[in-house]
């Protein structure tokens, strides 16, 4: 028999089971733990405005969809990683993140080139990561469990723009310039090979990380006149390129794919950009009927107008919440295993379309558009002219 009253002894037995708890326990007062979903992306640098946008999707879409979790037990975190659109940020930014157990998927990357090698770490403990925006296609060719998208791929998408540039913009000849990146090379590739396909003739095809200075490339295009000239890269690259250009007397038609995709390239490049396309995987949230009440939402919320890939990382997130729930019925604890797994069976209709992952993490089948720029003011990007919409589906091989 206790020689302490009952009351008491039921205190002290609280105290110690506290006490008794194991080093890393992250009970919370709802009870069974935190849940964190993770974002890398650029948050800082010359491409932010898109890795804001990946983030602040992300955002919404744990704010809407985390109730039946809470309703489970668990507090559901977002952890954003600024990954400054640099592999070898991206890489020590996914060493913090396995380190950090509740985190159980990663929504990100923007570039492909720091997607790449950060999901070889993911891959070391099986945490999956859903990209909204990464179209090359070695994210899926290897065959990762754990790596996904629910945007197109570059193979697709380079063929969307030299189909464009043959057939209607009728381009007979073009110079193809991309950024030295495995995303703006990838898809530059893709689109010189099927432009040569098609008969237009490839006056030049060159590699530049210049920034500012675009006279040593632009003198040698204006004296050989080009139709076309398409950039494979960035908009904070490919802005100030034909903005100079135009500047210089170029007369040529500007494409680009969808690394041009933000209002920052209109903030950029103003009257020189008006008027040239783009290809993209994304296109602006205005292309999405389902999306109105997202984009009113977020504007509310951030005080501006939703950038490309902030709906389809709302999309990504929602997938990875309904993954999360599906691994945590019963009462169970969702593990990483559990949700890589479970992602590749789920089913989703979402704001930008519906997506089913095949074997390989890619979409099913993923949208394409062809869009036109229609002002200089990046308010307006929203209104940007759809010219162009398929449906095409993954490649297979």
């Amino acid at each position: 028999m206790s020689r302490y009253p009952v009351r008491v002894t039921a205190v002290l037995l609280a105290a110690l089971a506290l006490v008794a708890l194991p080093a890393g326990s992250h009970l919370t007062a709802q009870g069974k733990g935190t849940i964190k979903i993770a974002t890398q992306s650029p948050l800082s640098g010359g491409q932010a405005a898109l890795g804001e946008g990946i983030k602040l999707g992300t955002q919404l879409a744990v704010e809407k969809f985390k109730g039946n979790l809470e309703k489970m037990g668990y507090k559901v975190e977002l952890v954003p990683f600024d990954d400054q659109a640099k592999p070898d940020v991206g890489v020590a930014n996914a060493k913090n993140i396995i380190a950090d157990k509740d985190i159980l998927v990663v929504i990100g990357h923007l570039n492909s080139g720091v997607a790449i090698p950060s999901s070889e770490v993911y891959k070391e403990v099986n945490l999956a990561m859903i990209s909204p925006a990464n179209t090359n296609p070695t994210i899926t060719d290897r065959g990762y469990a754990s790596v996904y998208r629910v945007c197109g791929r570059d193979d697709v998408q380079g063929v969307v723009g030299s189909e464009f540039a043959h057939a209607t913009l009728k381009a007979k000849t073009a110079f193809v310039i991309h950024d030295k990146t495995t995303y703006g090379q990838g898809v530059a590739e893709f689109f010189k090979a099927d432009a040569e396909k098609k008969g237009i003739k490839v006056l030049g095809f060159e590699g530049t990380e210049e920034k500012s200075n675009f006279d040593p490339i632009i003198t040698p295009i204006k004296a050989k006149n080009p139709d076309l000239i398409y950039f494979g890269g960035i908009y904070e690259q490919a802005g100030p390129f034909f903005k100079q250009a135009r500047e210089k007397g170029v007369k040529s038609k500007f494409l680009g794919p969808d690394g041009m995709d933000s209002s920052d390239l209109t903030k950029i490049g103003g009257k020189a950009v008006v008027g040239m396309h783009y290809t993209s995987v994304a296109g602006p949230v205005s292309v999405y009927p389902q999306a109105k009440q997202f984009a009113e939402d977020y504007k509310k919320k951030f005080g501006k107008n939703p950038e490309p890939f902030a709906a389809q990382a709302y999309d990504a997130t929602a997938i990875a919440v309904k993954a999360i729930e599906a691994t945590a019925k019963g009462g169970k604890a969702p593990t990483r295993e559990a949700v890589t797994a479970a992602i590749r069976g789920v089913r989703h209709t979402g704001i930008t379309g519906s997506v089913e992952f095949d074997a390989k993490g890619d979409p099913k089948k993923a949208l394409y558009f062809v869009l036109q720029v229609v002002s200089d003011n990046p308010e307006k990007w929203g209104d940007n002219k759809e010219v162009k919409r398929l449906v095409i589906a993954a490649p297979s091989k």
